[in-house]
């Protein structure tokens, strides 16, 4: 996608929210809702909030990254309590997790766009999206979630290209997900694991191992990283402080994944 097209669909996306009153932006601070609040915020003003969902479920460190990001792009932001862990259906951790995850958070998320006056809630879904394993796009269709990006036709490429030009700096932030999506489908969730996973991922990030990943198999935590910090991760300095981080958060196996970050490694099989 050369600069000119992203640039026409950024235009699109300005166009997209003009007409609108009101608009809250379920917001992480990722990439793609980092871009949908800053062209909210660009088009309509204050008329824009940005809303950030906290709970167990949200990697350490997320929360503080969205608030500056926010702060920085002028929106206007909000953090709301969801209450998924409280909910049998998701710690039960069936392949529809993200569904029960999701009908709770946008379902808070409707509350305040009523309060506002009737305002459209908005996500950062992109046309990539649409093609995963996202069981949560049925719980935005149930609760009239708008997806401007993908309206627009932006996938994940042209997200970072337009972060770009728009000098966000999330325009190459690796792509993050709910704690949750650690755990294989099946086992149960619980708000200790999650906690768990949270420390020995934050763990990883404080030695550089932007992206990446603990997947939870019992006793046993694997890793996974990029393909080319593989070699680092198992220098011996690195993989002691490792060793010892999880091993101290009561993995009893610490293992490395050879093929590497993938995302969404624990999705059912045959999904896309």
């Amino acid at each position: 996608m050369g600069v000119t097209e992203v640039g026409s669909k950024l235009e699109d996306l300005r166009a997209w929210f003009a007409p609108l009153s009101r608009v809250v932006v379920a917001y992480s601070g990722g990439a793609d809702s980092t871009l949908v609040a800053a062209v909210a915020a660009a088009a309509i003003g204050e008329r824009a909030l940005a809303v950030t969902a906290i709970s167990p479920s949200l990697p350490p460190g997320e929360l503080s990254e969205a608030r500056q990001v926010a702060h920085l792009i002028g929106v206007r932001h909000r953090l709301v309590r969801t209450r998924e862990t409280g909910r049998a259906e998701y710690l039960a951790n069936g392949p529809d997790r993200c569904y029960h995850c999701r009908i709770d958070v946008y379902g808070v998320l409707a509350g305040i766009a009523e309060e506002a006056g009737g305002a459209v809630v908005v996500s950062g879904t992109n046309v990539d999206d649409l093609r995963d394993h996202r069981p949560g796009l049925l719980a935005a269709e149930e609760r009239g979630v708008r997806h401007p990006l993908a309206e627009t036709g932006f996938s994940k490429a042209d997200v970072r290209e337009a972060g770009c030009m728009l000098g966000l700096p999330t325009w190459n932030k690796p792509s993050s997900a709910c704690l949750s999506s650690r755990i294989p489908y099946g086992v149960r969730i619980t708000v200790d694991d999650l906690r768990r996973i949270g420390r020995a991922e934050r763990l990883l990030k404080e030695l550089g191992f932007l992206q990446c990943r603990v997947r939870v198999h019992n006793e046993i935590a694997r890793i996974e990283v990029e393909l080319e910090d593989i070699p680092r991760l198992a220098e011996g300095p690195i993989r002691d402080q490792i060793l010892e981080g999880l091993r101290g958060l009561g993995f009893r196996y610490v293992a490395l994944d050879l093929e590497g970050y993938r995302s969404g490694s624990m999705n059912p099989e045959g999904a896309p």
